[in-house]
């Protein structure tokens, strides 16, 4: 257990529960375990490390990468028969076209491969997908333990909760297990875990704590924080490399790092430069702006309506709710400006970072800023949809949540005012915070 604990941080009772569940090899496991939590929150890594390290005999899926049923039951059939085999391939590949076929396959399977005894775990990573496939296959795999009258037992791992999955016949409960998102201080413990060697312990966690200052209000994803933290300590360990300053002089490696942190603000969960380019910003001095990126946005040109679309959802990340009456509509009436602040308002809204919004008041605001009448059609879902996965927008939560989707602008206050250049805009005077 302590090798474990070594391997997997900040997850013991996750661990705990799953050792528990599977026992040993020739025991029985729960038919169905379904694990589920927000990205980065350790789901696959733990899954895959606690059955790597007891040595379990299992089979991991990504849903993604198998888009059909039939992909989906040969990738499972032909993992499981190339089991401890000392070729990566193997001349015959099982085929296999529905559900039935799959539980045949599999009972030959496993009897060939000598695991009648032994329970075999299914690992299903991205789970969500398996919504968008035949009716039955979520129901089989819940009770493949009973199909075959074998000792398996699938794991499915998603992002979203139980609820969304139940079919409405009914079928069989999985055992339901949450991971929570990572407090601050498990990433502090995580992030200082991979500390370089030819540095002290104590250094590199001052380093990831002043890390966590600056982005744990605007990023709590750890492979992201992981790769900030990769990125600018070169920058931070600088002055003592060159010998200017000493280990425990925080103060000055504070003031050498700041404003590299405050331009790697400007590239959180947008990519838009390389890491190597990064590097080369680094050691240059040159301003982000000036580098032409992987996915340089500021030359990118946009359908006439993205733009204000763009426009609208940066006015809505940054206004409060409140302001749209008095910003977007003609015919308000009289607005007292009398204590029209409140004391935790007054720090400007772009240092709190973008907000939330839902898709109707992105709407609102964009009828009311373009000039010609637009109307709700598919052509303008479908270009919020681009704008998202371009990553100028963000989308927070699934289209089947009872409250429906919200969305954050991501992009800089220097990019939308370009973008309202091109379409002769002024959005400096529809933001509360230039009043």
């Amino acid at each position: 257990m302590s090798h474990l604990e070594n391997m997997v941080l900040c997850r013991e009772s996750q661990v705990s529960t799953l050792q528990s569940l599977f026992g040993e090899r020739h025991h029985f496991s729960f038919p169905s375990i379904f694990i589920y939590g927000h990205t980065a929150s350790g789901k696959t890594y733990v899954t895959q490390t606690l059955l790597r390290t007891l040595e379990l005999p299992h089979v991991f899926v990504n849903c993604v990468e198998c888009f059909t049923l039939r992909l989906l039951l040969e990738q499972i059939l032909n993992r499981l028969n190339h089991l401890n085999s000392s070729e990566d391939g193997c001349s015959t590949q099982i085929t296999c076209d529905t559900f039935n076929d799959f539980v045949r396959l599999f009972k030959q399977v496993t009897k060939a491969k000598s695991l009648e005894n032994q329970t075999v775990y299914i690992v299903l990573d991205k789970a969500e997908y398996l919504r968008d496939m035949e009716v039955n296959i979520l129901p089989g795999f819940l009770r493949l333990q009973e199909l075959t009258h074998r000792n398996v037992t699938v794991i499915f791992l998603s992002e979203i909760v139980w609820e969304k999955f139940r079919p409405n016949t009914g079928c069989f409960e999985p055992f339901v297990l949450y991971f929570p998102d990572y407090s601050i201080g498990n990433l502090q413990k995580i992030l200082s875990h991979d500390h370089p060697p030819e540095y002290s312990a104590d250094f590199y966690a001052a380093y990831i704590n002043i890390l966590l200052g600056v982005f744990y209000t605007v990023c709590r994803d750890l492979k992201e924080l992981r790769h900030l933290a990769v990125l600018n300590f070169p920058k931070y360990c600088e002055p003592v490399v060159k010998g200017e300053a000493s280990e425990r002089d925080t103060r000055k490696l504070w003031r050498n790092i700041e404003p590299h942190l405050k331009k790697a603000m400007q590239t959180v969960y947008l990519r838009e430069i390389s890491s190597s380019q990064w590097e080369k910003l680094q050691k240059d001095d040159t301003d982000l702006g000036q580098l032409k990126g992987l996915s340089a946005y500021t030359h990118v040109e946009l359908p006439y309506y993205s733009k204000f679309i763009l426009i609208a959802a940066y006015l809505a990340s940054y206004n409060p709710a409140r302001t749209d009456k008095r910003f977007f509509l003609k015919h308000h009436g009289k607005i007292k400006k009398t204590n029209f602040l409140k004391k935790h308002e007054k720090t400007s809204n772009h240092l709190l970072g973008p907000k939330l919004f839902p898709l109707d008041r992105l709407l609102a605001i964009l009828y009311s800023i373009v000039d010609s009448r637009v109307a709700p059609t598919a052509n303008i879902f479908s270009q919020i949809t681009s704008l998202v996965t371009l990553q100028l927008l963000t989308l927070v939560g699934h289209d089947d949540q009872l409250d429906g989707p919200k969305y954050k602008c991501t992009v800089s206050l220097d990019f939308i005012r370009a973008i309202a250049r091109t379409v002769n805009f002024d959005i400096i005077k529809y933001l509360y915070d230039f009043l």
